[in-house]
């Protein structure tokens, strides 16, 4: 376990107790750890992946395209566990040599793509929605893209691994990482005060992007820590999250290769059927 008065040693080895909560995934290397291939379902978007906020934006995007009338953008969603270690397996590195979810594999183009902001601006293109044409705009959207790609990972693998997962709570790690969290949520904030997308006055792949992680945050439905970082205080951000959350193809979307909660589980999307399903079930 953790000491407080750690010293690193000359040559880092791996220690396969350590780690918390993901410690029996995480690893120092790379490929296969066993043969799987992956389903294949009807449909030319094949995806692999699972409802944490990096897939939500590829299966929100989806919905937002079919809900625009893109009807090629019917897709087969397929889970991949990444608690059990799926993402390692043989057909999913084929896809995502990273063995990260989400990936994507477009059968009729014979294209593979891995990273969510990836795939998002890849469907954008193919389907010519949800990204500006015009040079400035388009420029907004990529910067607040990247924007997000960029400072999510201290929202995810720093204060939420240290506030949440890790197997002893320090202060130092938390407080650092609680302090960028905040800040990023400012950012959103003041630019939110100025318009009413992230990139100005349309809906676009930034607001996927962004809202998957930044949005569910200011809801209270990441890492319980709405109260501990005071996420009701930025009343834009709260606007903009409850204005997304509120989108049909939203609430489609945050559904599929969904396989927690009490309600609302969607393992695995081969038809907007699945989805009515459960959106129609009687309540308990």
């Amino acid at each position: 376990m953790s000491d407080h008065n750690y010293t690193p040693p000359k040559v880092w080895t791996w220690d396969q107790q350590s780690g918390g909560k993901f410690a029996n995934i995480n690893r120092p290397i790379a490929g296969a750890t066993h043969d799987k291939p992956l389903p294949q379902g009807e449909h030319n978007l094949q995806l692999h992946s699972l409802a944490t906020p990096n897939g939500v934006k590829v299966t929100v995007m989806l919905e937002e395209l079919l809900a625009a009338g893109f009807n090629e953008a019917e897709y087969d969603a397929w889970i991949i566990d990444i608690s059990e270690g799926e993402q390692f397996g043989s057909g999913f590195v084929e896809i995502n040599p990273n063995s990260k979810i989400p990936a994507l594999y477009d059968r009729e183009a014979d294209i593979r793509l891995f990273e969510s902001g990836s795939i998002l601006f890849y469907l954008a293109e193919k389907f010519g929605a949800f990204l500006p044409t015009d040079a400035n705009s388009r420029a907004q959207v990529m910067n607040w893209l990247f924007w997000q790609m960029g400072s999510a990972p201290y929202l995810g693998g720093g204060f939420g691994h240290f506030y949440a997962y890790a197997p002893e709570k320090f202060q130092y790690p938390i407080d650092r990482f609680a302090m960028e969290t905040k800040r990023q949520l400012d950012v959103l904030d003041r630019e939110l005060a100025e318009h009413e997308f992230i990139a100005g006055g349309e809906y676009s792949i930034a607001d996927i992007a962004i809202w998957s992680w930044y949005g569910a945050l200011a809801l209270g439905k990441l890492y319980d820590a709405g109260e501990f970082l005071d996420v009701t205080s930025y009343q834009h951000v709260q606007r903009w999250a409850k204005q997304i959350n509120a989108r049909p193809a939203v609430i489609r979307g945050k559904l599929v290769n969904r396989v927690w909660g009490e309600s609302g589980q969607l393992k695995e999307r081969h038809s907007a059927a699945d989805i009515d399903a459960v959106l129609n079930a009687p309540k308990a």
